[in-house]
């Protein structure tokens, strides 16, 4: 019998969480990769291996649908196959779906989330699933404390006994953030018994908060990684840090040289991933801010190899990410053919819009505050366009372009009851900012055109982009637009009554 097989074979016997991902594969070396290998929006990536093929999820905060599935066979390419909750959100939560933990045991895949309680508390769930793509049931929350419960984990313990890991949110009302770990019944339905405390943030690099634990096994002990520090925005200080134990319940140990990767010129606030093998190599999928685009594109997800020292500890490159460069995104079209809207798009958590695909167009149904229907950003400078028929435009409608952080925030490109116009949008209160009056045509193409992350700049055309006629004399100021855990989306907008509607011909975004 191969080592692998046995491998394998003590796997299924101790029922190890996540195991597949753990044990050698991978055909040969694995290919050379740029980052991010997940450019966008991807906070808190969760990965692990499934028979031949890798699967990737990530937090998706207050955008639906909710939890994007990822396959890749190289860690490299990855392409997207799905939603964990693609339609309708579990019952009981209604806001901030958070690092989802995807692992496999048997033939169960299981994804344990994060995600706020109608009463307003954050708790820990897990849902389940007979394949990696779905469709998922929800079990429902494991726990939620007063203080918030996030970033839940699942591991086995030396006897093989399930349990979950998880943060106490305590850094929320300025207390420590401790890490829990208490016995979790197989169904995944309840935990069992008494909470024990691993460790928590006791030292000046981790600052106000530990987070984003995942776990694994290397040489006897029992390693996890973690975050510290301040996750999101220009000031993020985030970094990683590993601690160890011979057994789950402790004593813990943390490595004497945290934090263990920080940022470079490149890549700025690393952490909340997941170890991973390939080929017989380790790698760290975690997010990172890209220094050219920060909080405007968001935390993209990043590759980072690290070796075993002979001290047993994680190395990780003295540079820190050492695949710095960022690839250059690829362009974003869609024609709006075929059956159903095309994978990638996104919109407001409990406000999905009524769009159609209809003789290759996109019929779009409006919403008095604004249906939304938009993409994450890839850079931090881009341009995005799209054709609007006005002779399908509804009256009493807008519709056009849109940036935003969130729907309370934005900038907007619209046409509607014969003028173009420039809005923004600061905390829900909606300012016009220039305008002009339309000529008669049967479309027109707006163009929206981001600098630096925050400066935008707005054109039209009635001859189908050959002549852009400007909007406004200055930029257009959108510093205020990122969500604190998100990055800025760009797509489509339709305001005005229910009953209106808009059809857009094509977007694209390069």
């Amino acid at each position: 019998m191969t080592t692998l097989r046995i491998l394998l074979l003590l796997c299924g016997i101790l029922g190890l969480s996540g195991c597949s991902s753990r044990v050698p594969g991978g055909a040969g070396r694995p290919a050379a990769f740029t980052n991010p290998i997940l450019p966008g929006d991807f906070p808190d990536p969760s990965v692990t291996r499934i028979g031949r093929s890798y699967w990737v999820s990530a937090t998706s905060s207050n955008w639906a649908p909710a939890f994007p599935l990822l396959k890749s066979d190289n860690l490299r390419d990855w392409t997207l196959v799905g939603h964990v909750f693609p339609d309708s959100l579990p019952s009981w939560a209604d806001a901030y779906f958070w690092a989802p933990e995807i692992s496999q045991e048997g033939r169960k895949t299981y994804v344990y989330y994060t995600a706020r309680r109608k009463d307003g508390i954050l708790c820990v769930a897990v849902a389940s699933a007979d394949s990696p793509a779905g469709p998922y049931h929800d079990h429902g929350p494991l726990i939620g404390q007063a203080a918030g419960s996030i970033d839940g984990f699942p591991v086995r313990d030396e006897k093989g006994e399930l349990y979950l890991v998880w943060k106490e949110d305590g850094n929320s009302r300025n207390q420590p953030t401790p890490i829990w770990a208490q016995r979790m019944n197989e169904e995944r339905t309840a935990l069992l018994g008494a909470p024990v405390e691993l460790f928590r943030n006791d030292s000046p690099w981790e600052g106000s908060l530990i987070e984003g634990v995942a776990m694994v096994r290397h040489a006897g002990w029992l390693y996890a990684f973690y975050a510290g520090n301040g996750c999101c925005g220009a000031g993020c200080t985030y970094a990683l840090g590993i601690a160890r134990a011979r057994t789950l319940r402790g004593p813990w140990q943390k490595y004497s040289g945290n934090p263990v990767l920080t940022g470079n010129d490149t890549w700025k606030c690393p952490g909340h991933g997941t170890p991973v093998q390939y080929g017989g190599r380790w790698f760290l999928l975690h997010h990172a801010y890209h220094a050219g685009s920060q909080q405007y594109v968001g935390r993209q997800g990043v590759l980072t190899e690290f070796t075993w020292g002979s001290d047993g500890w994680p190395v990780f490159p003295a540079r820190g990410m050492e695949a710095g460069t960022s690839a250059d995104p690829l362009p974003v079209r869609d024609d709006f053919t075929g059956e159903a809207l095309a994978p990638g798009w996104q919109w407001p958590l409990g406000k999905r819009p009524r769009a159609r695909l209809q003789e290759g167009s996109l019929v779009l149904g409006a919403e008095p505050e604004g249906a939304l229907l938009v993409r994450p950003t890839l850079a931090a400078t881009y341009s995005a366009t799209t054709q609007v028929q006005l002779w399908q435009l509804t009256a009493g409608a807008r519709a056009g372009l849109v940036a935003l952080g969130s729907p309370e925030n934005a900038v907007s490109v619209t046409v509607g009851e014969g003028r173009v116009q420039v809005w923004q949008r600061s905390q829900g209160r909606e300012t016009l900012l220039s305008e002009a009056p339309l000529p008669t045509a049967a479309t027109v193409r707006l163009r929206l055109q981001a600098r630096a992350g925050s400066w935008f700049r707005f054109d039209w055309s009635s001859d189908d982009g050959q002549n852009w006629q400007p909007l406004g004399s200055r930029e257009a100021d959108g510093q205020q637009l990122p969500a604190w855990d998100g990055g800025i989306r760009v797509g489509l907008l339709v305001s005005g009554p229910r009953e209106a509607s808009a059809r857009f011909s094509d977007f694209q975004l390069n």
